[in-house]
């Protein structure tokens, strides 16, 4: 009881640090604010009996460490005024430097390396918290100012790294945090557009997130193979988790692809043609990720016990998610057409 407790403070600890971060009105405090969320985040990563969460959270530390370094060099040097004794371009360079931290906080490319990796020792749900909730600040903090070019070649490496990582993948953990690369790259993009285009793609990122996630917690599948034995006697929640995963995809007409749709459409009207060509290319590698696990488990033949009770309509959050999941983007459309 008293470690949940504590858990719950840092929780609400790690909420407040992306509060004070998002609603600082310096970089001095939008730092502290990120400092204090990496310091709640990593008692809630660590497990007494699991070690691996308690490595993965030692490379999460040294990764958001060095990205807090850099990121407060920056500031150091924002806040000089006599700037005169550094013979180079001090503003350009900082604006980088400041960039490179705020992604390699994010885990974008190419400075992405230590998120797979720490993705693979925890669990379900510090994973999400970890796709979801850690990126809301250092993305708001990038909106504010950025170096259009670099974020630019950011975006292309995480669609090509997010996409083409995940081939070879047989953890899910991994699986998910590729595609959460590569979604990284769309969410980018439509900061790059405008501010309501990134909050909205960014709450279908969560929406998706949170049903794909909380089926594979239910079931304790964190590898492909246990998909196929785990919910054998499960036939609609299998059907439920592949369909989800076409949405997050961008699979029409999931509700994934309205996000993806609008992004495209705003970019056409920039005529940047070859984003698009990008986004279009990798979004049919990720979604080669799902068609090759729902054609290994549905093609294998697999014996289901006739008294077996599946509990896919017991549970009500589950076929709530599930049913907004698969046709949230009909209600989306009929709502459209009358309104």
């Amino acid at each position: 009881m008293l470690l949940n407790f504590s858990k719950l403070i840092f929780f609400m600890c790690l909420i407040s640090g992306t509060l004070i971060s998002i609603s600082a009105n310096s970089w001095l405090g939008a730092w502290m604010g990120l400092e204090i969320n990496l310091l709640c985040f990593i008692p809630l990563m660590s497990s007494s009996i699991n070690l691996m969460s308690n490595e993965s959270a030692l490379k999460y530390f040294l990764a958001q460490a060095l990205a807090s370094s850099v990121l407060l060099f920056s500031i150091i040097i924002l806040s000089v005024e006599d700037a005169s004794f550094i013979f180079f371009d001090t503003i350009n360079l900082t604006q980088l430097s400041l960039d490179s931290a705020l992604l390699l906080k994010l885990g974008a490319a190419p400075f992405h390396f230590w998120f797979p990796s720490v993705m693979e020792g925890l669990n379900w749900l510090n994973s999400l918290i970890l796709m979801t909730w850690q990126k809301i600040a250092p993305i708001i903090l990038i909106s504010y100012n950025y170096s259009y070019s670099f974020i630019y070649c950011s975006i292309i490496l995480s669609l090509m790294i997010g996409a083409i990582g995940g081939l070879n993948q047989t953890n899910l953990r991994s699986l998910m945090a590729f595609s959460s690369i590569n979604h990284l790259g769309w969410i980018l993009s439509s900061l790059m557009i405008s501010e309501s285009l990134w909050t909205m793609y960014f709450m279908f990122y969560v929406f998706l997130s949170i049903s794909v996630i909380f089926i594979f917690m239910n079931f304790k599948i964190y590898h492909f193979m246990q998909i196929n034995s785990h919910m054998s006697n499960y036939p609609m929640m299998k059907f439920s988790l592949f369909s989800n995963l076409l949405s997050m995809g961008g699979l029409p007409p999931f509700l994934g692809f309205l996000p993806k749709l609008l992004v495209i459409q705003n970019l056409i009207k920039i005529n940047d043609f070859f984003m698009i060509f990008f986004m279009v290319m990798t979004a049919l590698i990720t979604l080669l990720f799902s068609i090759r696990i729902s054609n290994s488990s549905f093609m294998i033949f697999t014996t289901n016990l006739k008294w077996t009770k599946s509990f896919f309509f017991s549970n009500k959050i589950m076929l709530f998610l599930n049913s907004i999941s698969m046709f949230g983007l009909i209600f989306i459309i009929m709502l459209s057409i009358l309104f």
